[in-house]
């Protein structure tokens, strides 16, 4: 079996792990799940990550952010863009997420960052997830 798309499947291992009050989740490593982690860390939706090699395969494991009445922190996240259909977006049409209280992820020519983050630097780029 083969993944088309395994950004999606790292958003839904983050979405059952909060539904399920996991304290943690594992997601395959690469470079941009890696860098999505850091940019939800950075945010606050996470607690931290932490590469985790098992033999020849390496993974992230992910520390979920819950506030005192033990609910998420994190508590929606959806792919924006997908293999089927790209979403790009240029530097003045940056998408605000829930009036501001969300965050767009995107990959631009830069790396990956927040919405905020491209907007700041007048980048625009391809939009792959809306978190809140």
């Amino acid at each position: 079996m083969t993944m088309t798309d395994p950004l999606a499947d790292m958003f839904t291992r983050i979405r059952n792990a909060t539904a399920s009050r996991h304290d943690s989740v594992r997601v395959p490593e690469s470079k941009v799940k890696q860098a999505i982690a850091e940019v939800l860390q950075q945010e606050g939706f996470i607690r931290g990550f932490a590469p985790v090699v098992e033999g020849p395969r390496r993974y992230l494991n992910l520390q979920i952010m819950y506030d005192a009445e033990r609910k998420a922190v994190l508590s929606g996240i959806r792919r924006v863009s997908r293999p089927g259909l790209r979403v790009y977006v240029g530097k003045r049409e940056i998408p605000r997420v829930y009036g501001g209280l969300g965050v767009a992820i995107m990959s631009t020519s830069q790396g990956v960052m927040s919405g905020r983050e491209a907007w700041r630097r007048k980048l625009g780029g391809e939009v792959l997830c809306y978190v809140w």
